[in-house]
């Protein structure tokens, strides 16, 4: 680990060099993109060494997101506790990332383990403090597109019910902006919409186990 700590420094010093120097625009967002992810694996090995982690089974190590390749199945997963997703290889475009803190680490593990459980997230505190950010950079973390849409007052269950059925299509992820403004009246019936398109679902899930047991 602390060979492999050596190691993250010197590739850092490489790119901080490459970004003094004359790069196009799209490199330079690439190679900022690239130091952003890199200094956090660089804290976290830290973090590891530190606290003299030896064991895959780590909480240390389990709790942050990572990505392998399964020869197996042909495909990339992404890991972060006892969860696991298949990444959705939806090109985003050479966007920046966030800088990861101990509380998007926190946020990452409440929301993932949240859609583990076939369930929605709601993070929340005062304006400014990047929700929809975290959001969004877990969303990239994933290759899932994620539209934000700034609810207000005018909202009805139909246009929500539209929304609905057009991220279902999609696969995308929904981000509700300002939730809190929607009337209670279309809350509950949202909360309806949201409950059946859930069991509906879990009964085609389970109607596929079955299916594929019988042609067992």
């Amino acid at each position: 680990m602390k060979e492999y700590h050596k190691k993250q420094v010197t590739q850092l010093n490489t790119l901080v060099t490459m970004l003094i120097g004359q790069l196009s625009k799209g490199d330079r967002q690439k190679i900022m993109t690239i130091c952003t992810i890199d200094v956090h694996a660089r804290d976290v090995v830290a973090k590891m060494i530190a606290q003299k982690v030896d064991n895959a089974q780590a909480f240390i190590w389990l709790s942050q997101l990572r990505h392998r390749w399964s020869d197996e199945e042909r495909h990339c997963f992404a890991n972060i506790c006892d969860a696991q997703f298949l990444y959705s290889y939806e090109y985003l475009g050479n966007t920046p990332r966030l800088v990861i803190t101990p509380l998007t680490d926190r946020c990452y593990i409440t929301l993932t383990q949240s859609l583990h459980l076939t369930m929605s997230g709601a993070p929340a505190g005062p304006a400014g403090t990047g929700k929809t950010e975290t959001t969004k950079d877990l969303g990239r973390a994933l290759g899932i597109m994620v539209y934000v849409f700034n609810c207000s007052e005018q909202m009805d269950y139909k246009s929500c019910g539209n929304i609905y059925k057009g991220l279902s299509q999609t696969g995308a992820w929904g981000c509700f902006d300002e939730f809190n403004r929607i009337s209670v009246e279309v809350l509950s019936v949202v909360a309806v919409q949201v409950s059946g398109e859930t069991l509906i679902n879990k009964y085609k899930q389970s109607r596929a186990i079955l299916q594929s047991l019988e042609q067992g």
